[in-house]
């Protein structure tokens, strides 16, 4: 990313499959400030760049069913974004935004409204990313169907925009920030268990989803024909303690959410909750379709840099799974801090970082298998890693 002055970023793929589903992008997005029904001259507005709003972005994507959703997702999410940030920016420069976009007052109360709710510009950027990911995975639906693709992708974007870092997530990818002191995390993964709620409810709002092949109700285990008449514990999507319910028949159907951790699976079929594309999926052998209860909004965290003090080995990491499936926050941390102390005279120490960074995971070929230097199993996965350093950032 020669032109983003503040940051250095390597993707690199594990290099253990046959072809990589991880896709990246990173690049500079202007959001033209524009009067409302007013069209200014293009020429003129190239030439004066205080008509734009600058921010920098960075996406890992990781594609499941192929590679397909996740190049498409790396080739036009920034452009959703820049869209809709532009559809917003007379409210985004304003100290408090206006209830309406024209500066029209309306009701007397307007401004009480705006204030009362705690409306800032932070959440009209937080509005844009999430309506962003809505109309790229429409695109992606459109496209993946005109050239008769099946396939679906996670999506981490991470946005610099004035002042603040705000971070969108839908699927299983991570981001954190390392600080010389602690560690932020900036994503939290989205997966049958951890959406087991949602998902259960809208079972239960709409059973016709599950076309009678599915139980929504979640048990311990798979139950056998034995538990049949027995109390057994279970919970419905209004719980997050456990009760306890007298199995029937029906309930020995498949479970909506079925296994535990990385075996987790929505319908037996997909081990994300959250992400773009699978418009197409079904259950094999079924006319079920899994993307109802597939969600392409992402949480949105936000981190203002005017409220800490950024050293200068402080870093944002963004990676997918292959990452963080075998190396924690704390690990992955640690390893930061080490290599960046050690490092401190190398230009290019925060590329080599991200690569250090997919080599630890990747471990090393012993026999037939790879493992870590603790002799756990290492990462099979694809790994893709950005490193960004957070210290000089360009002014606004």
């Amino acid at each position: 990313c020669p032109h983003l002055t503040w940051s250095v970023c390597r993707v690199i793929n594990a290099e253990k499959s046959e072809f990589n589903e991880d896709q990246a992008a990173c690049c500079q997005i202007s959001v033209r400030r524009r009067e409302p029904g007013l069209e200014e001259d293009e020429e003129w507005l190239i030439l004066c760049s205080t008509q734009f709003l600058t921010g920098h972005y960075w996406a890992l994507f990781d594609g499941h069913g192929g590679p397909e959703a996740a190049i498409i997702a790396s080739n036009y999410l920034h452009y959703c974004i820049k869209q809709k940030l532009e559809e917003v920016v007379g409210g985004i420069t304003e100290a408090q935004p206006p209830m309406h976009l024209s500066g029209r007052c309306v009701c007397d109360s307007d401004p009480q409204f705006v204030e009362e709710k705690h409306i800032h510009a932070a959440d009209l950027v937080v509005g844009a990313l999430e309506n962003a990911f809505q109309e790229c995975d429409e695109v992606i639906g459109q496209e993946m169907e005109a050239t008769n693709q099946t396939g679906g992708c996670t999506a981490l974007a991470a946005l610099y925009f004035q002042g603040k870092l705000y971070v969108a997530n839908a699927g299983d990818s991570r981001a954190i920030l390392v600080l010389k002191d602690n560690i932020v995390p900036m994503s939290s993964e989205f997966t049958p268990e951890s959406e087991r709620q949602r998902i259960q409810h809208l079972a239960f709002l709409f059973p016709k989803l599950l076309d009678g092949e599915f139980t929504r109700f979640e048990f311990p285990r798979r139950l056998k024909g034995d538990d049949v008449g027995q109390k057994v514990l279970y919970r419905d999507y209004f719980m997050e303690g456990w009760g306890y319910k007298t199995v029937e028949k029906a309930d020995l159907k498949y479970p909506l959410v079925h296994g535990h951790g990385k075996q987790a699976r929505l319908l037996g079929t997909l081990a994300v909750s959250r992400g773009l594309g699978d418009h197409q999926l079904k259950v094999i052998d079924t006319n079920i379709e899994v993307k109802p209860f597939l969600s392409c909004i992402p949480k949105v965290n936000v981190f203002d840099f005017a409220l800490h003090d950024i050293k200068e080995d402080d870093v944002l990491i963004m990676a997918t799974d292959g990452l963080w499936d075998v190396l924690c926050n704390d690990e992955v941390a640690h390893v930061v801090r080490s290599f960046l102390a050690e490092n401190r005279t190398d230009a290019q120490r925060f590329s080599e970082l991200a690569k250090c960074l997919v080599c630890r995971a990747r471990g090393k070929k012993r026999g037939h298998q790879w493992m870590l230097d603790d002799s756990h199993e290492a990462s099979y996965d694809d790994i893709s890693v950005f490193v960004i350093p957070l210290h000089n950032r360009e002014e606004d």
